[in-house]
């Protein structure tokens, strides 16, 4: 790591479990789940049919500046969840952007960026299908048809809708952040990844304050469809959700698609403390990792996890045995939860027992790339607290699943956490967190 130290000062976090950094603090700590029948669209016919869903009436409309309002209109979910978790950490750490007080900023607009995650984005089939419903010829789509006039009957912005840089770019836009500017797409890793290269955008003096994370939402019938071929979900609990997504658990069978994010406020340092900022943990390692095998994503890949937290360890200076607290991915598909906690015994030697453990996969399913972001407000939070929250849905580790896991919260004193992620397709990355020391 380089001189420039980089800080935690904001949290802003949506999600099923809680839409608020303190909501969902709470939501962990009570050992809570947010699972429930969906109601987003019709499901009657899928195997799976709970899912982790925000609350009732959830909209970005809530958390833009009155005169974007509109801009509303063309954000699918995944965008209006970025631009609701950019503002609540905004807010919580206490900078004032141009989104906030454009009279009263407190970072440069050339000195403040944005890295987020982002999944593909699925266009909203009522949408989409009554337009190509006008392409049809003799009961066959037929692509002329479609160029000359079908395409037309789409809003001119659709494809802006659709995008996965669109959540990076309406954050950039409503908080007037002129630095670096990033979108990561690889699955699960994305959130991480993302909150890594802006924690050395940061080293590199390229900025002074970044908003980190990843958000995304497959609840969708598409996403639905695509985890339930390839086996993923669990579809035995429909009468039973809140005991369905049980991470690392001897009873896990599956995961549940949850929709949300986390977003981070990265701070060098000595602008943190010159306003007196809150600081919630120091970033002090990062890593990353891959794993080709994982292009396979009908059979369980971790992505080189073990890599990922070697290399978070060795750059934080530390080694295992430091390691207080672990926040694991935790999806909950047997498979892959046998192979993550290979992972972690691998990276962290024989103290690999040793680390007080929670995943809060129970509690809003597998938000994809925005669980990056949530584990990692997930883990700033344990630092600032000194407690680790229980895991929801968890009761008995499974077999070849041994890690210290609890099913109550456990107050301790906790200098590093580390924080991984991995995706089916083969990506992994890797944090640590430590608790911040003015020195």
């Amino acid at each position: 790591m380089s001189d420039r130290r980089v800080v935690i000062t904001g949290l802003g976090v949506v999600c099923p479990a809680g839409t608020g950094i303190e909501a969902f603090w709470q939501s962990m700590i009570e050992n809570r789940t947010a699972i429930g029948p969906i109601t987003m669209f019709d499901a009657s016919n899928f195997p799976c049919r709970i899912a982790g869903q925000l609350g009732e009436g959830f909209s970005a409309r809530s958390y833009v500046p009155k005169e974007y309002r509109k801009a509303v209109k063309v954000m699918a979910r995944d965008i209006e969840i970025a631009v609701a978790a950019a503002d609540l950490a905004f807010r919580d750490s206490g900078t004032v952007t141009r989104g906030i007080d454009p009279q009263k900023t407190t970072v440069a607009a050339k000195r403040l960026g944005c890295n987020i995650g982002a999944g593909l984005i699925c266009a909203d089939l009522d949408e989409i299908g009554m337009a190509i419903v006008t392409a049809l010829k003799d009961g066959q789509f037929d692509f002329k048809t479609w160029g000359a006039s079908g395409m037309q009957n789409l809003t001119p912005l659709w494809l802006l809708k659709y995008l996965p840089n669109m959540l990076s770019c309406h954050v950039t836009i409503i908080h007037g952040a002129e630095g670096p500017s990033n979108t990561i797409t690889c699955g699960d890793a994305s959130g991480i990844l993302s909150a890594g290269e802006a924690a050395r955008q940061i080293q590199r003096g390229a900025a002074e304050v970044i908003i980190a994370g990843g958000a995304e939402s497959k609840l969708n019938p598409m996403g639905l469809l695509r985890q339930g071929k390839l086996g993923r979900l669990c579809d035995g609990r429909n009468d039973a959700p809140a005991d369905a997504c049980r991470p690392f658990d001897r009873r896990h069978a599956g995961t549940i698609i949850g929709e949300g994010g986390g977003l981070v406020i990265l701070e060098e340092l000595q602008h943190a403390l010159a306003r007196g900022a809150k600081i919630y943990a120091e970033v002090a390692g990062i890593g990353a990792g891959c794993d080709p095998g994982g292009i396979d994503v009908t059979t369980p890949n971790v992505g080189s996890m073990d890599l990922s937290v070697r290399c978070a360890l060795r750059n934080a200076g530390i080694d295992g045995a430091s390691v207080d607290a672990i926040v694991a991915h935790g999806t909950a598909v047997p498979g892959e939860d046998r192979l993550e906690v290979a992972a972690w015994r691998a990276a962290l030697g024989s103290q690999a027992a040793k680390p007080l453990a929670v995943s809060a996969g129970g509690a809003n399913g597998s938000l994809f790339a925005g669980a990056g972001g949530v584990n990692l407000a997930l883990a700033a939070m344990m630092i600032h607290r000194q407690i680790v929250p229980p895991t929801p849905g968890f009761a008995q580790c499974d077999a070849g699943c041994e890690m210290n896991f609890a099913a109550s919260a456990r107050p301790a004193p906790l200098n590093h956490v580390a924080c991984g992620a991995f995706a089916v397709g083969g990506q992994s990355a890797a944090m640590v967190l430590k608790k911040f020391v003015e020195t």
